[in-house]
């Protein structure tokens, strides 16, 4: 009966290729697609815009130096090896699920429709949280941006949405949910949740909780960890990593004061 069950099952789902939008928007071929000018954009920018006067990075965001030490602890080096790690574990996935090489274009297209309505919910859950504890701050990356050219800004906020989704949302989660539910034999709910939680937590830490509105600043990045989880865990990484993206290029090149006559000015 179980095998005639899982026959009987496989024979139910549409073939690969030809998923709904909701699985397919998932499938790592469908996100490496959606994902990958993002990735360009970035390394592009970073050496255009974001490089010191001898061609090191001046700034960059801290999930990717973090991303990059841990590739040098197994003595690996390279400046853009998180973002050919990130296309690699992407490909791989892709193969291993033995998915064929076909991209549907409507499918990215409503992901971006999608990537907006989510970035809209996260600036309402923010404005929420603003109102219930007080002032909560931009999320952005943790640096002082005022001086930054808009091209500057724009690339940073790109590399937050990407870098830190990776390492908090598709590594930590993975890890934690590792631990709770194969190590420690936690029902799948609860290791999903408890692994939100956790990162979430690692997530709000990792960013400036200084100054005198320090439980407004906990609470505000706490909640977008929970919030890019939930997402992460229901609609994939592609789609998590550009609303993360895209709220911070609203923040930090929208809302952000720039320099004189650049925009955010």
């Amino acid at each position: 009966m179980p095998a005639r069950r899982d026959r009987a099952s496989r024979e139910s789902r549409p073939p690969l290729g030809r998923e709904p939008y909701a699985q397919a928007s998932k499938s790592p071929l469908h996100v490496l697609v959606f994902l990958l000018p993002l990735v360009v954009a970035y390394e592009i920018g970073s050496a255009l815009y974001l490089s010191g006067a001898r061609g090191a990075p001046a700034e960059t965001i801290r999930a990717t130096r973090i991303l990059s030490r841990f590739f040098e602890s197994f003595g690996a080096v390279g400046l853009y090896l998180p973002g050919v790690a990130l296309v690699a574990v992407l490909l791989i996935w892709h193969v291993l699920e033995r998915r064929p090489w076909r991209v549907r274009p409507p499918v990215i297209a409503m992901m971006a429709a999608e990537t907006v309505g989510w970035t809209m919910a996260l600036l309402i859950l923010l404005a929420l949280i603003q109102a219930a504890v007080g002032p909560a701050p931009l999320l952005a990356a943790q640096l002082d941006l005022a001086s930054q050219p808009w091209q500057a800004r724009l690339t940073l906020s790109i590399g937050a949405g990407i870098y830190e989704e990776l390492l908090f949302r598709m590594i930590l989660i993975a890890a934690f949910h590792f631990l709770l539910v194969d190590m420690l034999r936690l029902k799948e709910g609860a290791g999903q949740a408890g692994a939100v939680l956790v990162s979430a937590v690692a997530f709000a830490l990792y960013h400036d909780l200084s100054g005198s509105d320090l439980s407004a600043r906990f609470a505000a990045y706490f909640a977008a960890g929970v919030f890019f989880g939930a997402l992460y865990l229901g609609r994939g990484f592609g789609l998590v990593v550009a609303s993360h993206a895209l709220y911070d290029v609203a923040v930090l090149l929208l809302l952000t004061p720039g320099p004189a006559g650049g925009p955010g000015a």
